[in-house]
């Protein structure tokens, strides 16, 4: 059970996770395909390649970290009016609740008397009515965790597209296929990622996979061309 609920715990970061390593990913191989289609030395790659890393690295946590941060103000604001409305018809959310405990199942005389005993404490009977009656059960995230998950998968998946180059530095017959070579990495990364996220979005995971693959491969084919024809 333990296990179970810290696997839940850490649920909430896993879209972090995933759309950061994609954005990642795309945008450095994007880099990548148009700087080998302009034919540039290897040392530009690197370069361009870290710089976008750490640039729309950092631009896309502090992105995550205001969005979080403005969900979690406006579900609080949304909370405290709630409880104040709650607060403000006390006798008949208790009379609501009664009925709900009848509509499940339950004689009035035991539904009048849950409710009445969950009455007595205001606390808890403003907190429950708040998330379960009103909908508002959501989960709490924490910003700053948020920012640091999308900017390190973001670094992380984003050095995919990177190693054959990084590699070529340190073995010189990588350098003539480092591109194939970085295309197959890519390819097998965005693949699986597309098909980590069909656990996100409940889709087939095949074809998450397939769609993520092909985006990315059309990101890089323009960037190529563009490439190409400004390197000409």
């Amino acid at each position: 059970m333990k296990s179970k609920a810290k696997q839940f715990q850490g649920g909430e970061y896993i879209k972090s996770m995933v759309y950061g390593g994609l954005d990642g990913i795309i945008t450095t191989f994007a880099v990548v395909s148009g700087v080998a289609g302009a034919s540039l030395p290897l040392k530009i790659v690197i370069i361009l390649g870290f710089s976008n890393l750490l640039a729309d690295g950092f631009s896309m946590a502090v992105g995550d970290y205001l969005s979080s941060k403005s969900e979690k103000e406006y579900q609080e604001g949304i909370t405290h009016q709630t409880k104040l409305a709650i607060k403000s018809n006390y006798q008949e959310e208790v009379h609501k609740m009664t009925q709900a405990y009848e509509v499940e199942g339950l004689s009035k005389e035991d539904a009048e008397t849950i409710a009445a005993t969950l009455a007595k404490y205001e606390t808890p009977f403003v907190n429950q009515l708040s998330s379960q009656a009103y909908g508002n059960n959501h989960k709490e995230e924490d910003p700053i965790k948020n920012a640091l998950v999308t900017f390190f998968s973001f670094f992380v998946f984003g050095l995919v597209p990177l190693l054959a180059y990084i590699l070529s530095t340190f073995i010189p017959f990588l350098l003539e296929n480092a591109f194939l070579l970085a295309s197959i990495l890519t390819g097998t990364t965005l693949f699986t990622l597309g098909a980590v996220k069909s656990r996100i979005t409940q889709s087939n995971w095949m074809r998450s996979g397939m769609e993520m693959l092909t985006v990315g491969g059309l990101a890089a084919v323009v960037a190529y061309l563009v490439g190409f024809v400004l390197g000409g």
